[in-house]
């Protein structure tokens, strides 16, 4: 008779310590919630450059087939590693001409903030494939 009732009690012991499902996914949910700079320099990315840089910043936008050169693929290691943020800052506050680039990229330095460019330096990091 004691030994259903010890069982018992270890498997509620064990229930109450493990958190249910839907709580396990909603604070994985949270973690993974990108931050409001993340979610504002994606904003801006959109409006501003995904027409020629593409949805993942390959440079496969609906514009990119129209330009020569073809837009620069923002999200390949190796142009990630070899540019530091300032770089790319410099690149959309000046344009391509700016910085020794193509001229088909127009400069943002006047229609964005700066914050507005560090967020969109922010979420181009995170566009690495």
């Amino acid at each position: 008779m004691r030994r259903p009732a010890i069982a018992l009690a270890v498997i509620l012991a064990v229930a109450a310590c493990r958190r249910p499902a839907a709580s396990r996914r909603a604070s994985a949910s949270v973690a993974a919630e990108p931050s409001y700079e993340l979610r504002m320099g994606k904003s801006v990315f959109q409006h501003y450059c995904q027409t020629c840089h593409g949805e993942s910043g390959a440079g496969d936008g609906f514009n990119a087939f129209n330009l020569d050169p073809k837009p620069r693929d923002l999200s390949d290691p190796a142009f990630q590693k070899s540019k530091r943020d300032a770089d790319l800052e410099d690149a959309v506050r000046r344009g391509g001409n700016g910085v020794g680039l193509s001229p088909l990229m127009p400069p943002w330095g006047h229609t964005l903030s700066d914050q507005q460019v560090a967020e969109v330096v922010l979420y181009l990091r995170g566009l690495r494939r």
